[in-house]
């Protein structure tokens, strides 16, 4: 197992679901968590507290900090006041984002550049800011949550889709881009869990389209009440695979990260990454020639 002594993570969107399991599970490996997450000091106060009590009560290490995925400031100071305390950041999880399911045609530009702006931009906001540091230190990690839907389309989840599918193309050119500095980036794609992310995202602004649709407009609604119901039953997965999916690729030794982890229901993900995998890297080695980009430097 790698050595955790020392070794700091920071971790977006740890109020719930795989950002809290994910602090704990860390913390209780001995590593050093930063568990960022909004309005700490409001609204999300009593999961800071949580969170505080338990490390408390398991002498674990873990700080709370105020960070919003969708304000440079906001990343910026959050990141910087790490830094300063810690001196390094060694492994930087993105979890943060929330989810529209609904007619996606109903849904506005502005509502979609919200869903964009936390699930997209968030991650280029926090991937900025701790990348130069982890560039001087010759090696660290970044890991992308994104779903079965970064690469899969369901129906009524376009908005969503979209949001992970840039992503996943953009933590595989990260990936390649930082391979020569010691930096690794690796994407996990979570199948449906219940952590309550289905019901996170606003209602369609344009009712005059989702009107329009008639009978069909009723169909998200019906799908969202059928994953609830699967969520109940003793199939259901228990989230925390996420977090120790998640918590394999920090122990795992530098240079043997792999790409993409799925975890949970696949539909078929674990067989499309397989078949895609060579693709990318014949392109990437043998048309552009930049083979180097395919192996991190150690």
């Amino acid at each position: 197992m790698k050595e955790s002594k020392n070794k700091t993570v920071v971790i977006t969107g740890s109020s719930s679901g795989f950002g809290y399991l994910t602090t704990l599970t860390l913390a209780r490996k001995g590593y050093n968590v930063w568990a960022t997450m909004r309005n700490s000091e409001t609204k999300n106060s009593l999961k800071k507290e949580e969170l505080l009590s338990i490390a408390k009560k398991e002498n674990l290490k873990i700080s709370v900090i105020d960070m919003n995925v969708n304000s440079d400031e906001s990343v910026s100071n959050a990141i910087q006041s790490i830094v300063n305390v810690d001196g390094r950041i060694d492994y930087l999880i993105n979890n943060a984002g929330y989810m529209f399911v609904g007619i996606t045609e109903a849904y506005s530009i502005q509502q979609a550049k919200d869903q964009f702006e936390t699930n997209f931009f968030g991650i280029l906001r926090t991937t900025k800011a701790v990348a130069p540091f982890m560039r001087s230190q010759k090696e660290g990690l970044i890991i992308n949550v994104t779903s079965l839907a970064g690469r899969l389309t369901f129906p009524y989840f376009g908005i969503y889709c979209a949001s992970k599918h840039a992503v996943e193309a953009y933590s595989q050119a990260m990936r390649y881009e930082l391979a020569p500095f010691g930096v690794e980036v690796s994407i996990v794609e979570p199948g449906p869990f219940g952590t309550n992310l289905l019901f996170t995202g606003p209602k369609e602004d344009d009712q005059e389209v989702f009107n329009a649709y008639g009978e069909h407009k009723d169909v998200p609604h019906a799908m969202l009440k059928n994953f609830e119901s699967f969520y109940a039953t003793d199939e259901a997965l228990d989230p925390q695979l996420v977090a120790d999916k998640i918590t394999s690729l920090v122990e795992a030794n530098k240079g043997t990260r792999v790409e993409r982890v799925v975890a949970g229901i696949d539909y078929g993900v674990l067989d499309y990454n397989d078949k895609v995998a060579p693709i990318q890297e014949s392109l990437v080695k043998d048309a552009l020639q930049m083979g180097h980009l395919l192996t991190i430097e150690k």
